[in-house]
């Protein structure tokens, strides 16, 4: 991902939560906030009820995938947060990028 950073802090998770507009859909939620930087940082959450770790890991692999395809399409300068639901358990690639590019389009972002 040459354009996004990752989110890493927990408070920085935190400000996007209080501050970001979030809009969501039956596999994922995206939480989107302004951070006046010259890049997009990119944090994705997945809960332990979503599966094990195996499961959890391979998820956020999806979502990282599915960003980094598309990454030129997005403009710079936003904090990304995607949580996963638990539906997207049984999800696979094509879903959960159709289900990003779609909450990315709810935000006005492409």
């Amino acid at each position: 991902m040459k354009f996004t950073d990752s989110l890493k802090k927990n408070s920085d998770f935190k400000k996007v939560y209080r501050r970001g507009r979030s809009k969501s859909d039956h596999t994922l939620v995206l939480y989107v906030l302004p951070n006046d930087m010259d890049s997009n940082r990119l944090g994705i959450s997945v809960s332990k009820k979503v599966g094990n770790s195996v499961v959890r890991h391979h998820l956020t692999r999806l979502v990282r995938e599915s960003y980094r395809i598309h990454e030129d399409l997005f403009p710079k300068g936003y904090d990304f947060v995607v949580i996963l639901r638990k539906a997207a358990k049984d999800a696979d690639f094509h879903l959960i990028e159709c289900s990003l590019l779609t909450l990315f389009k709810y935000h006005g972002l492409i």
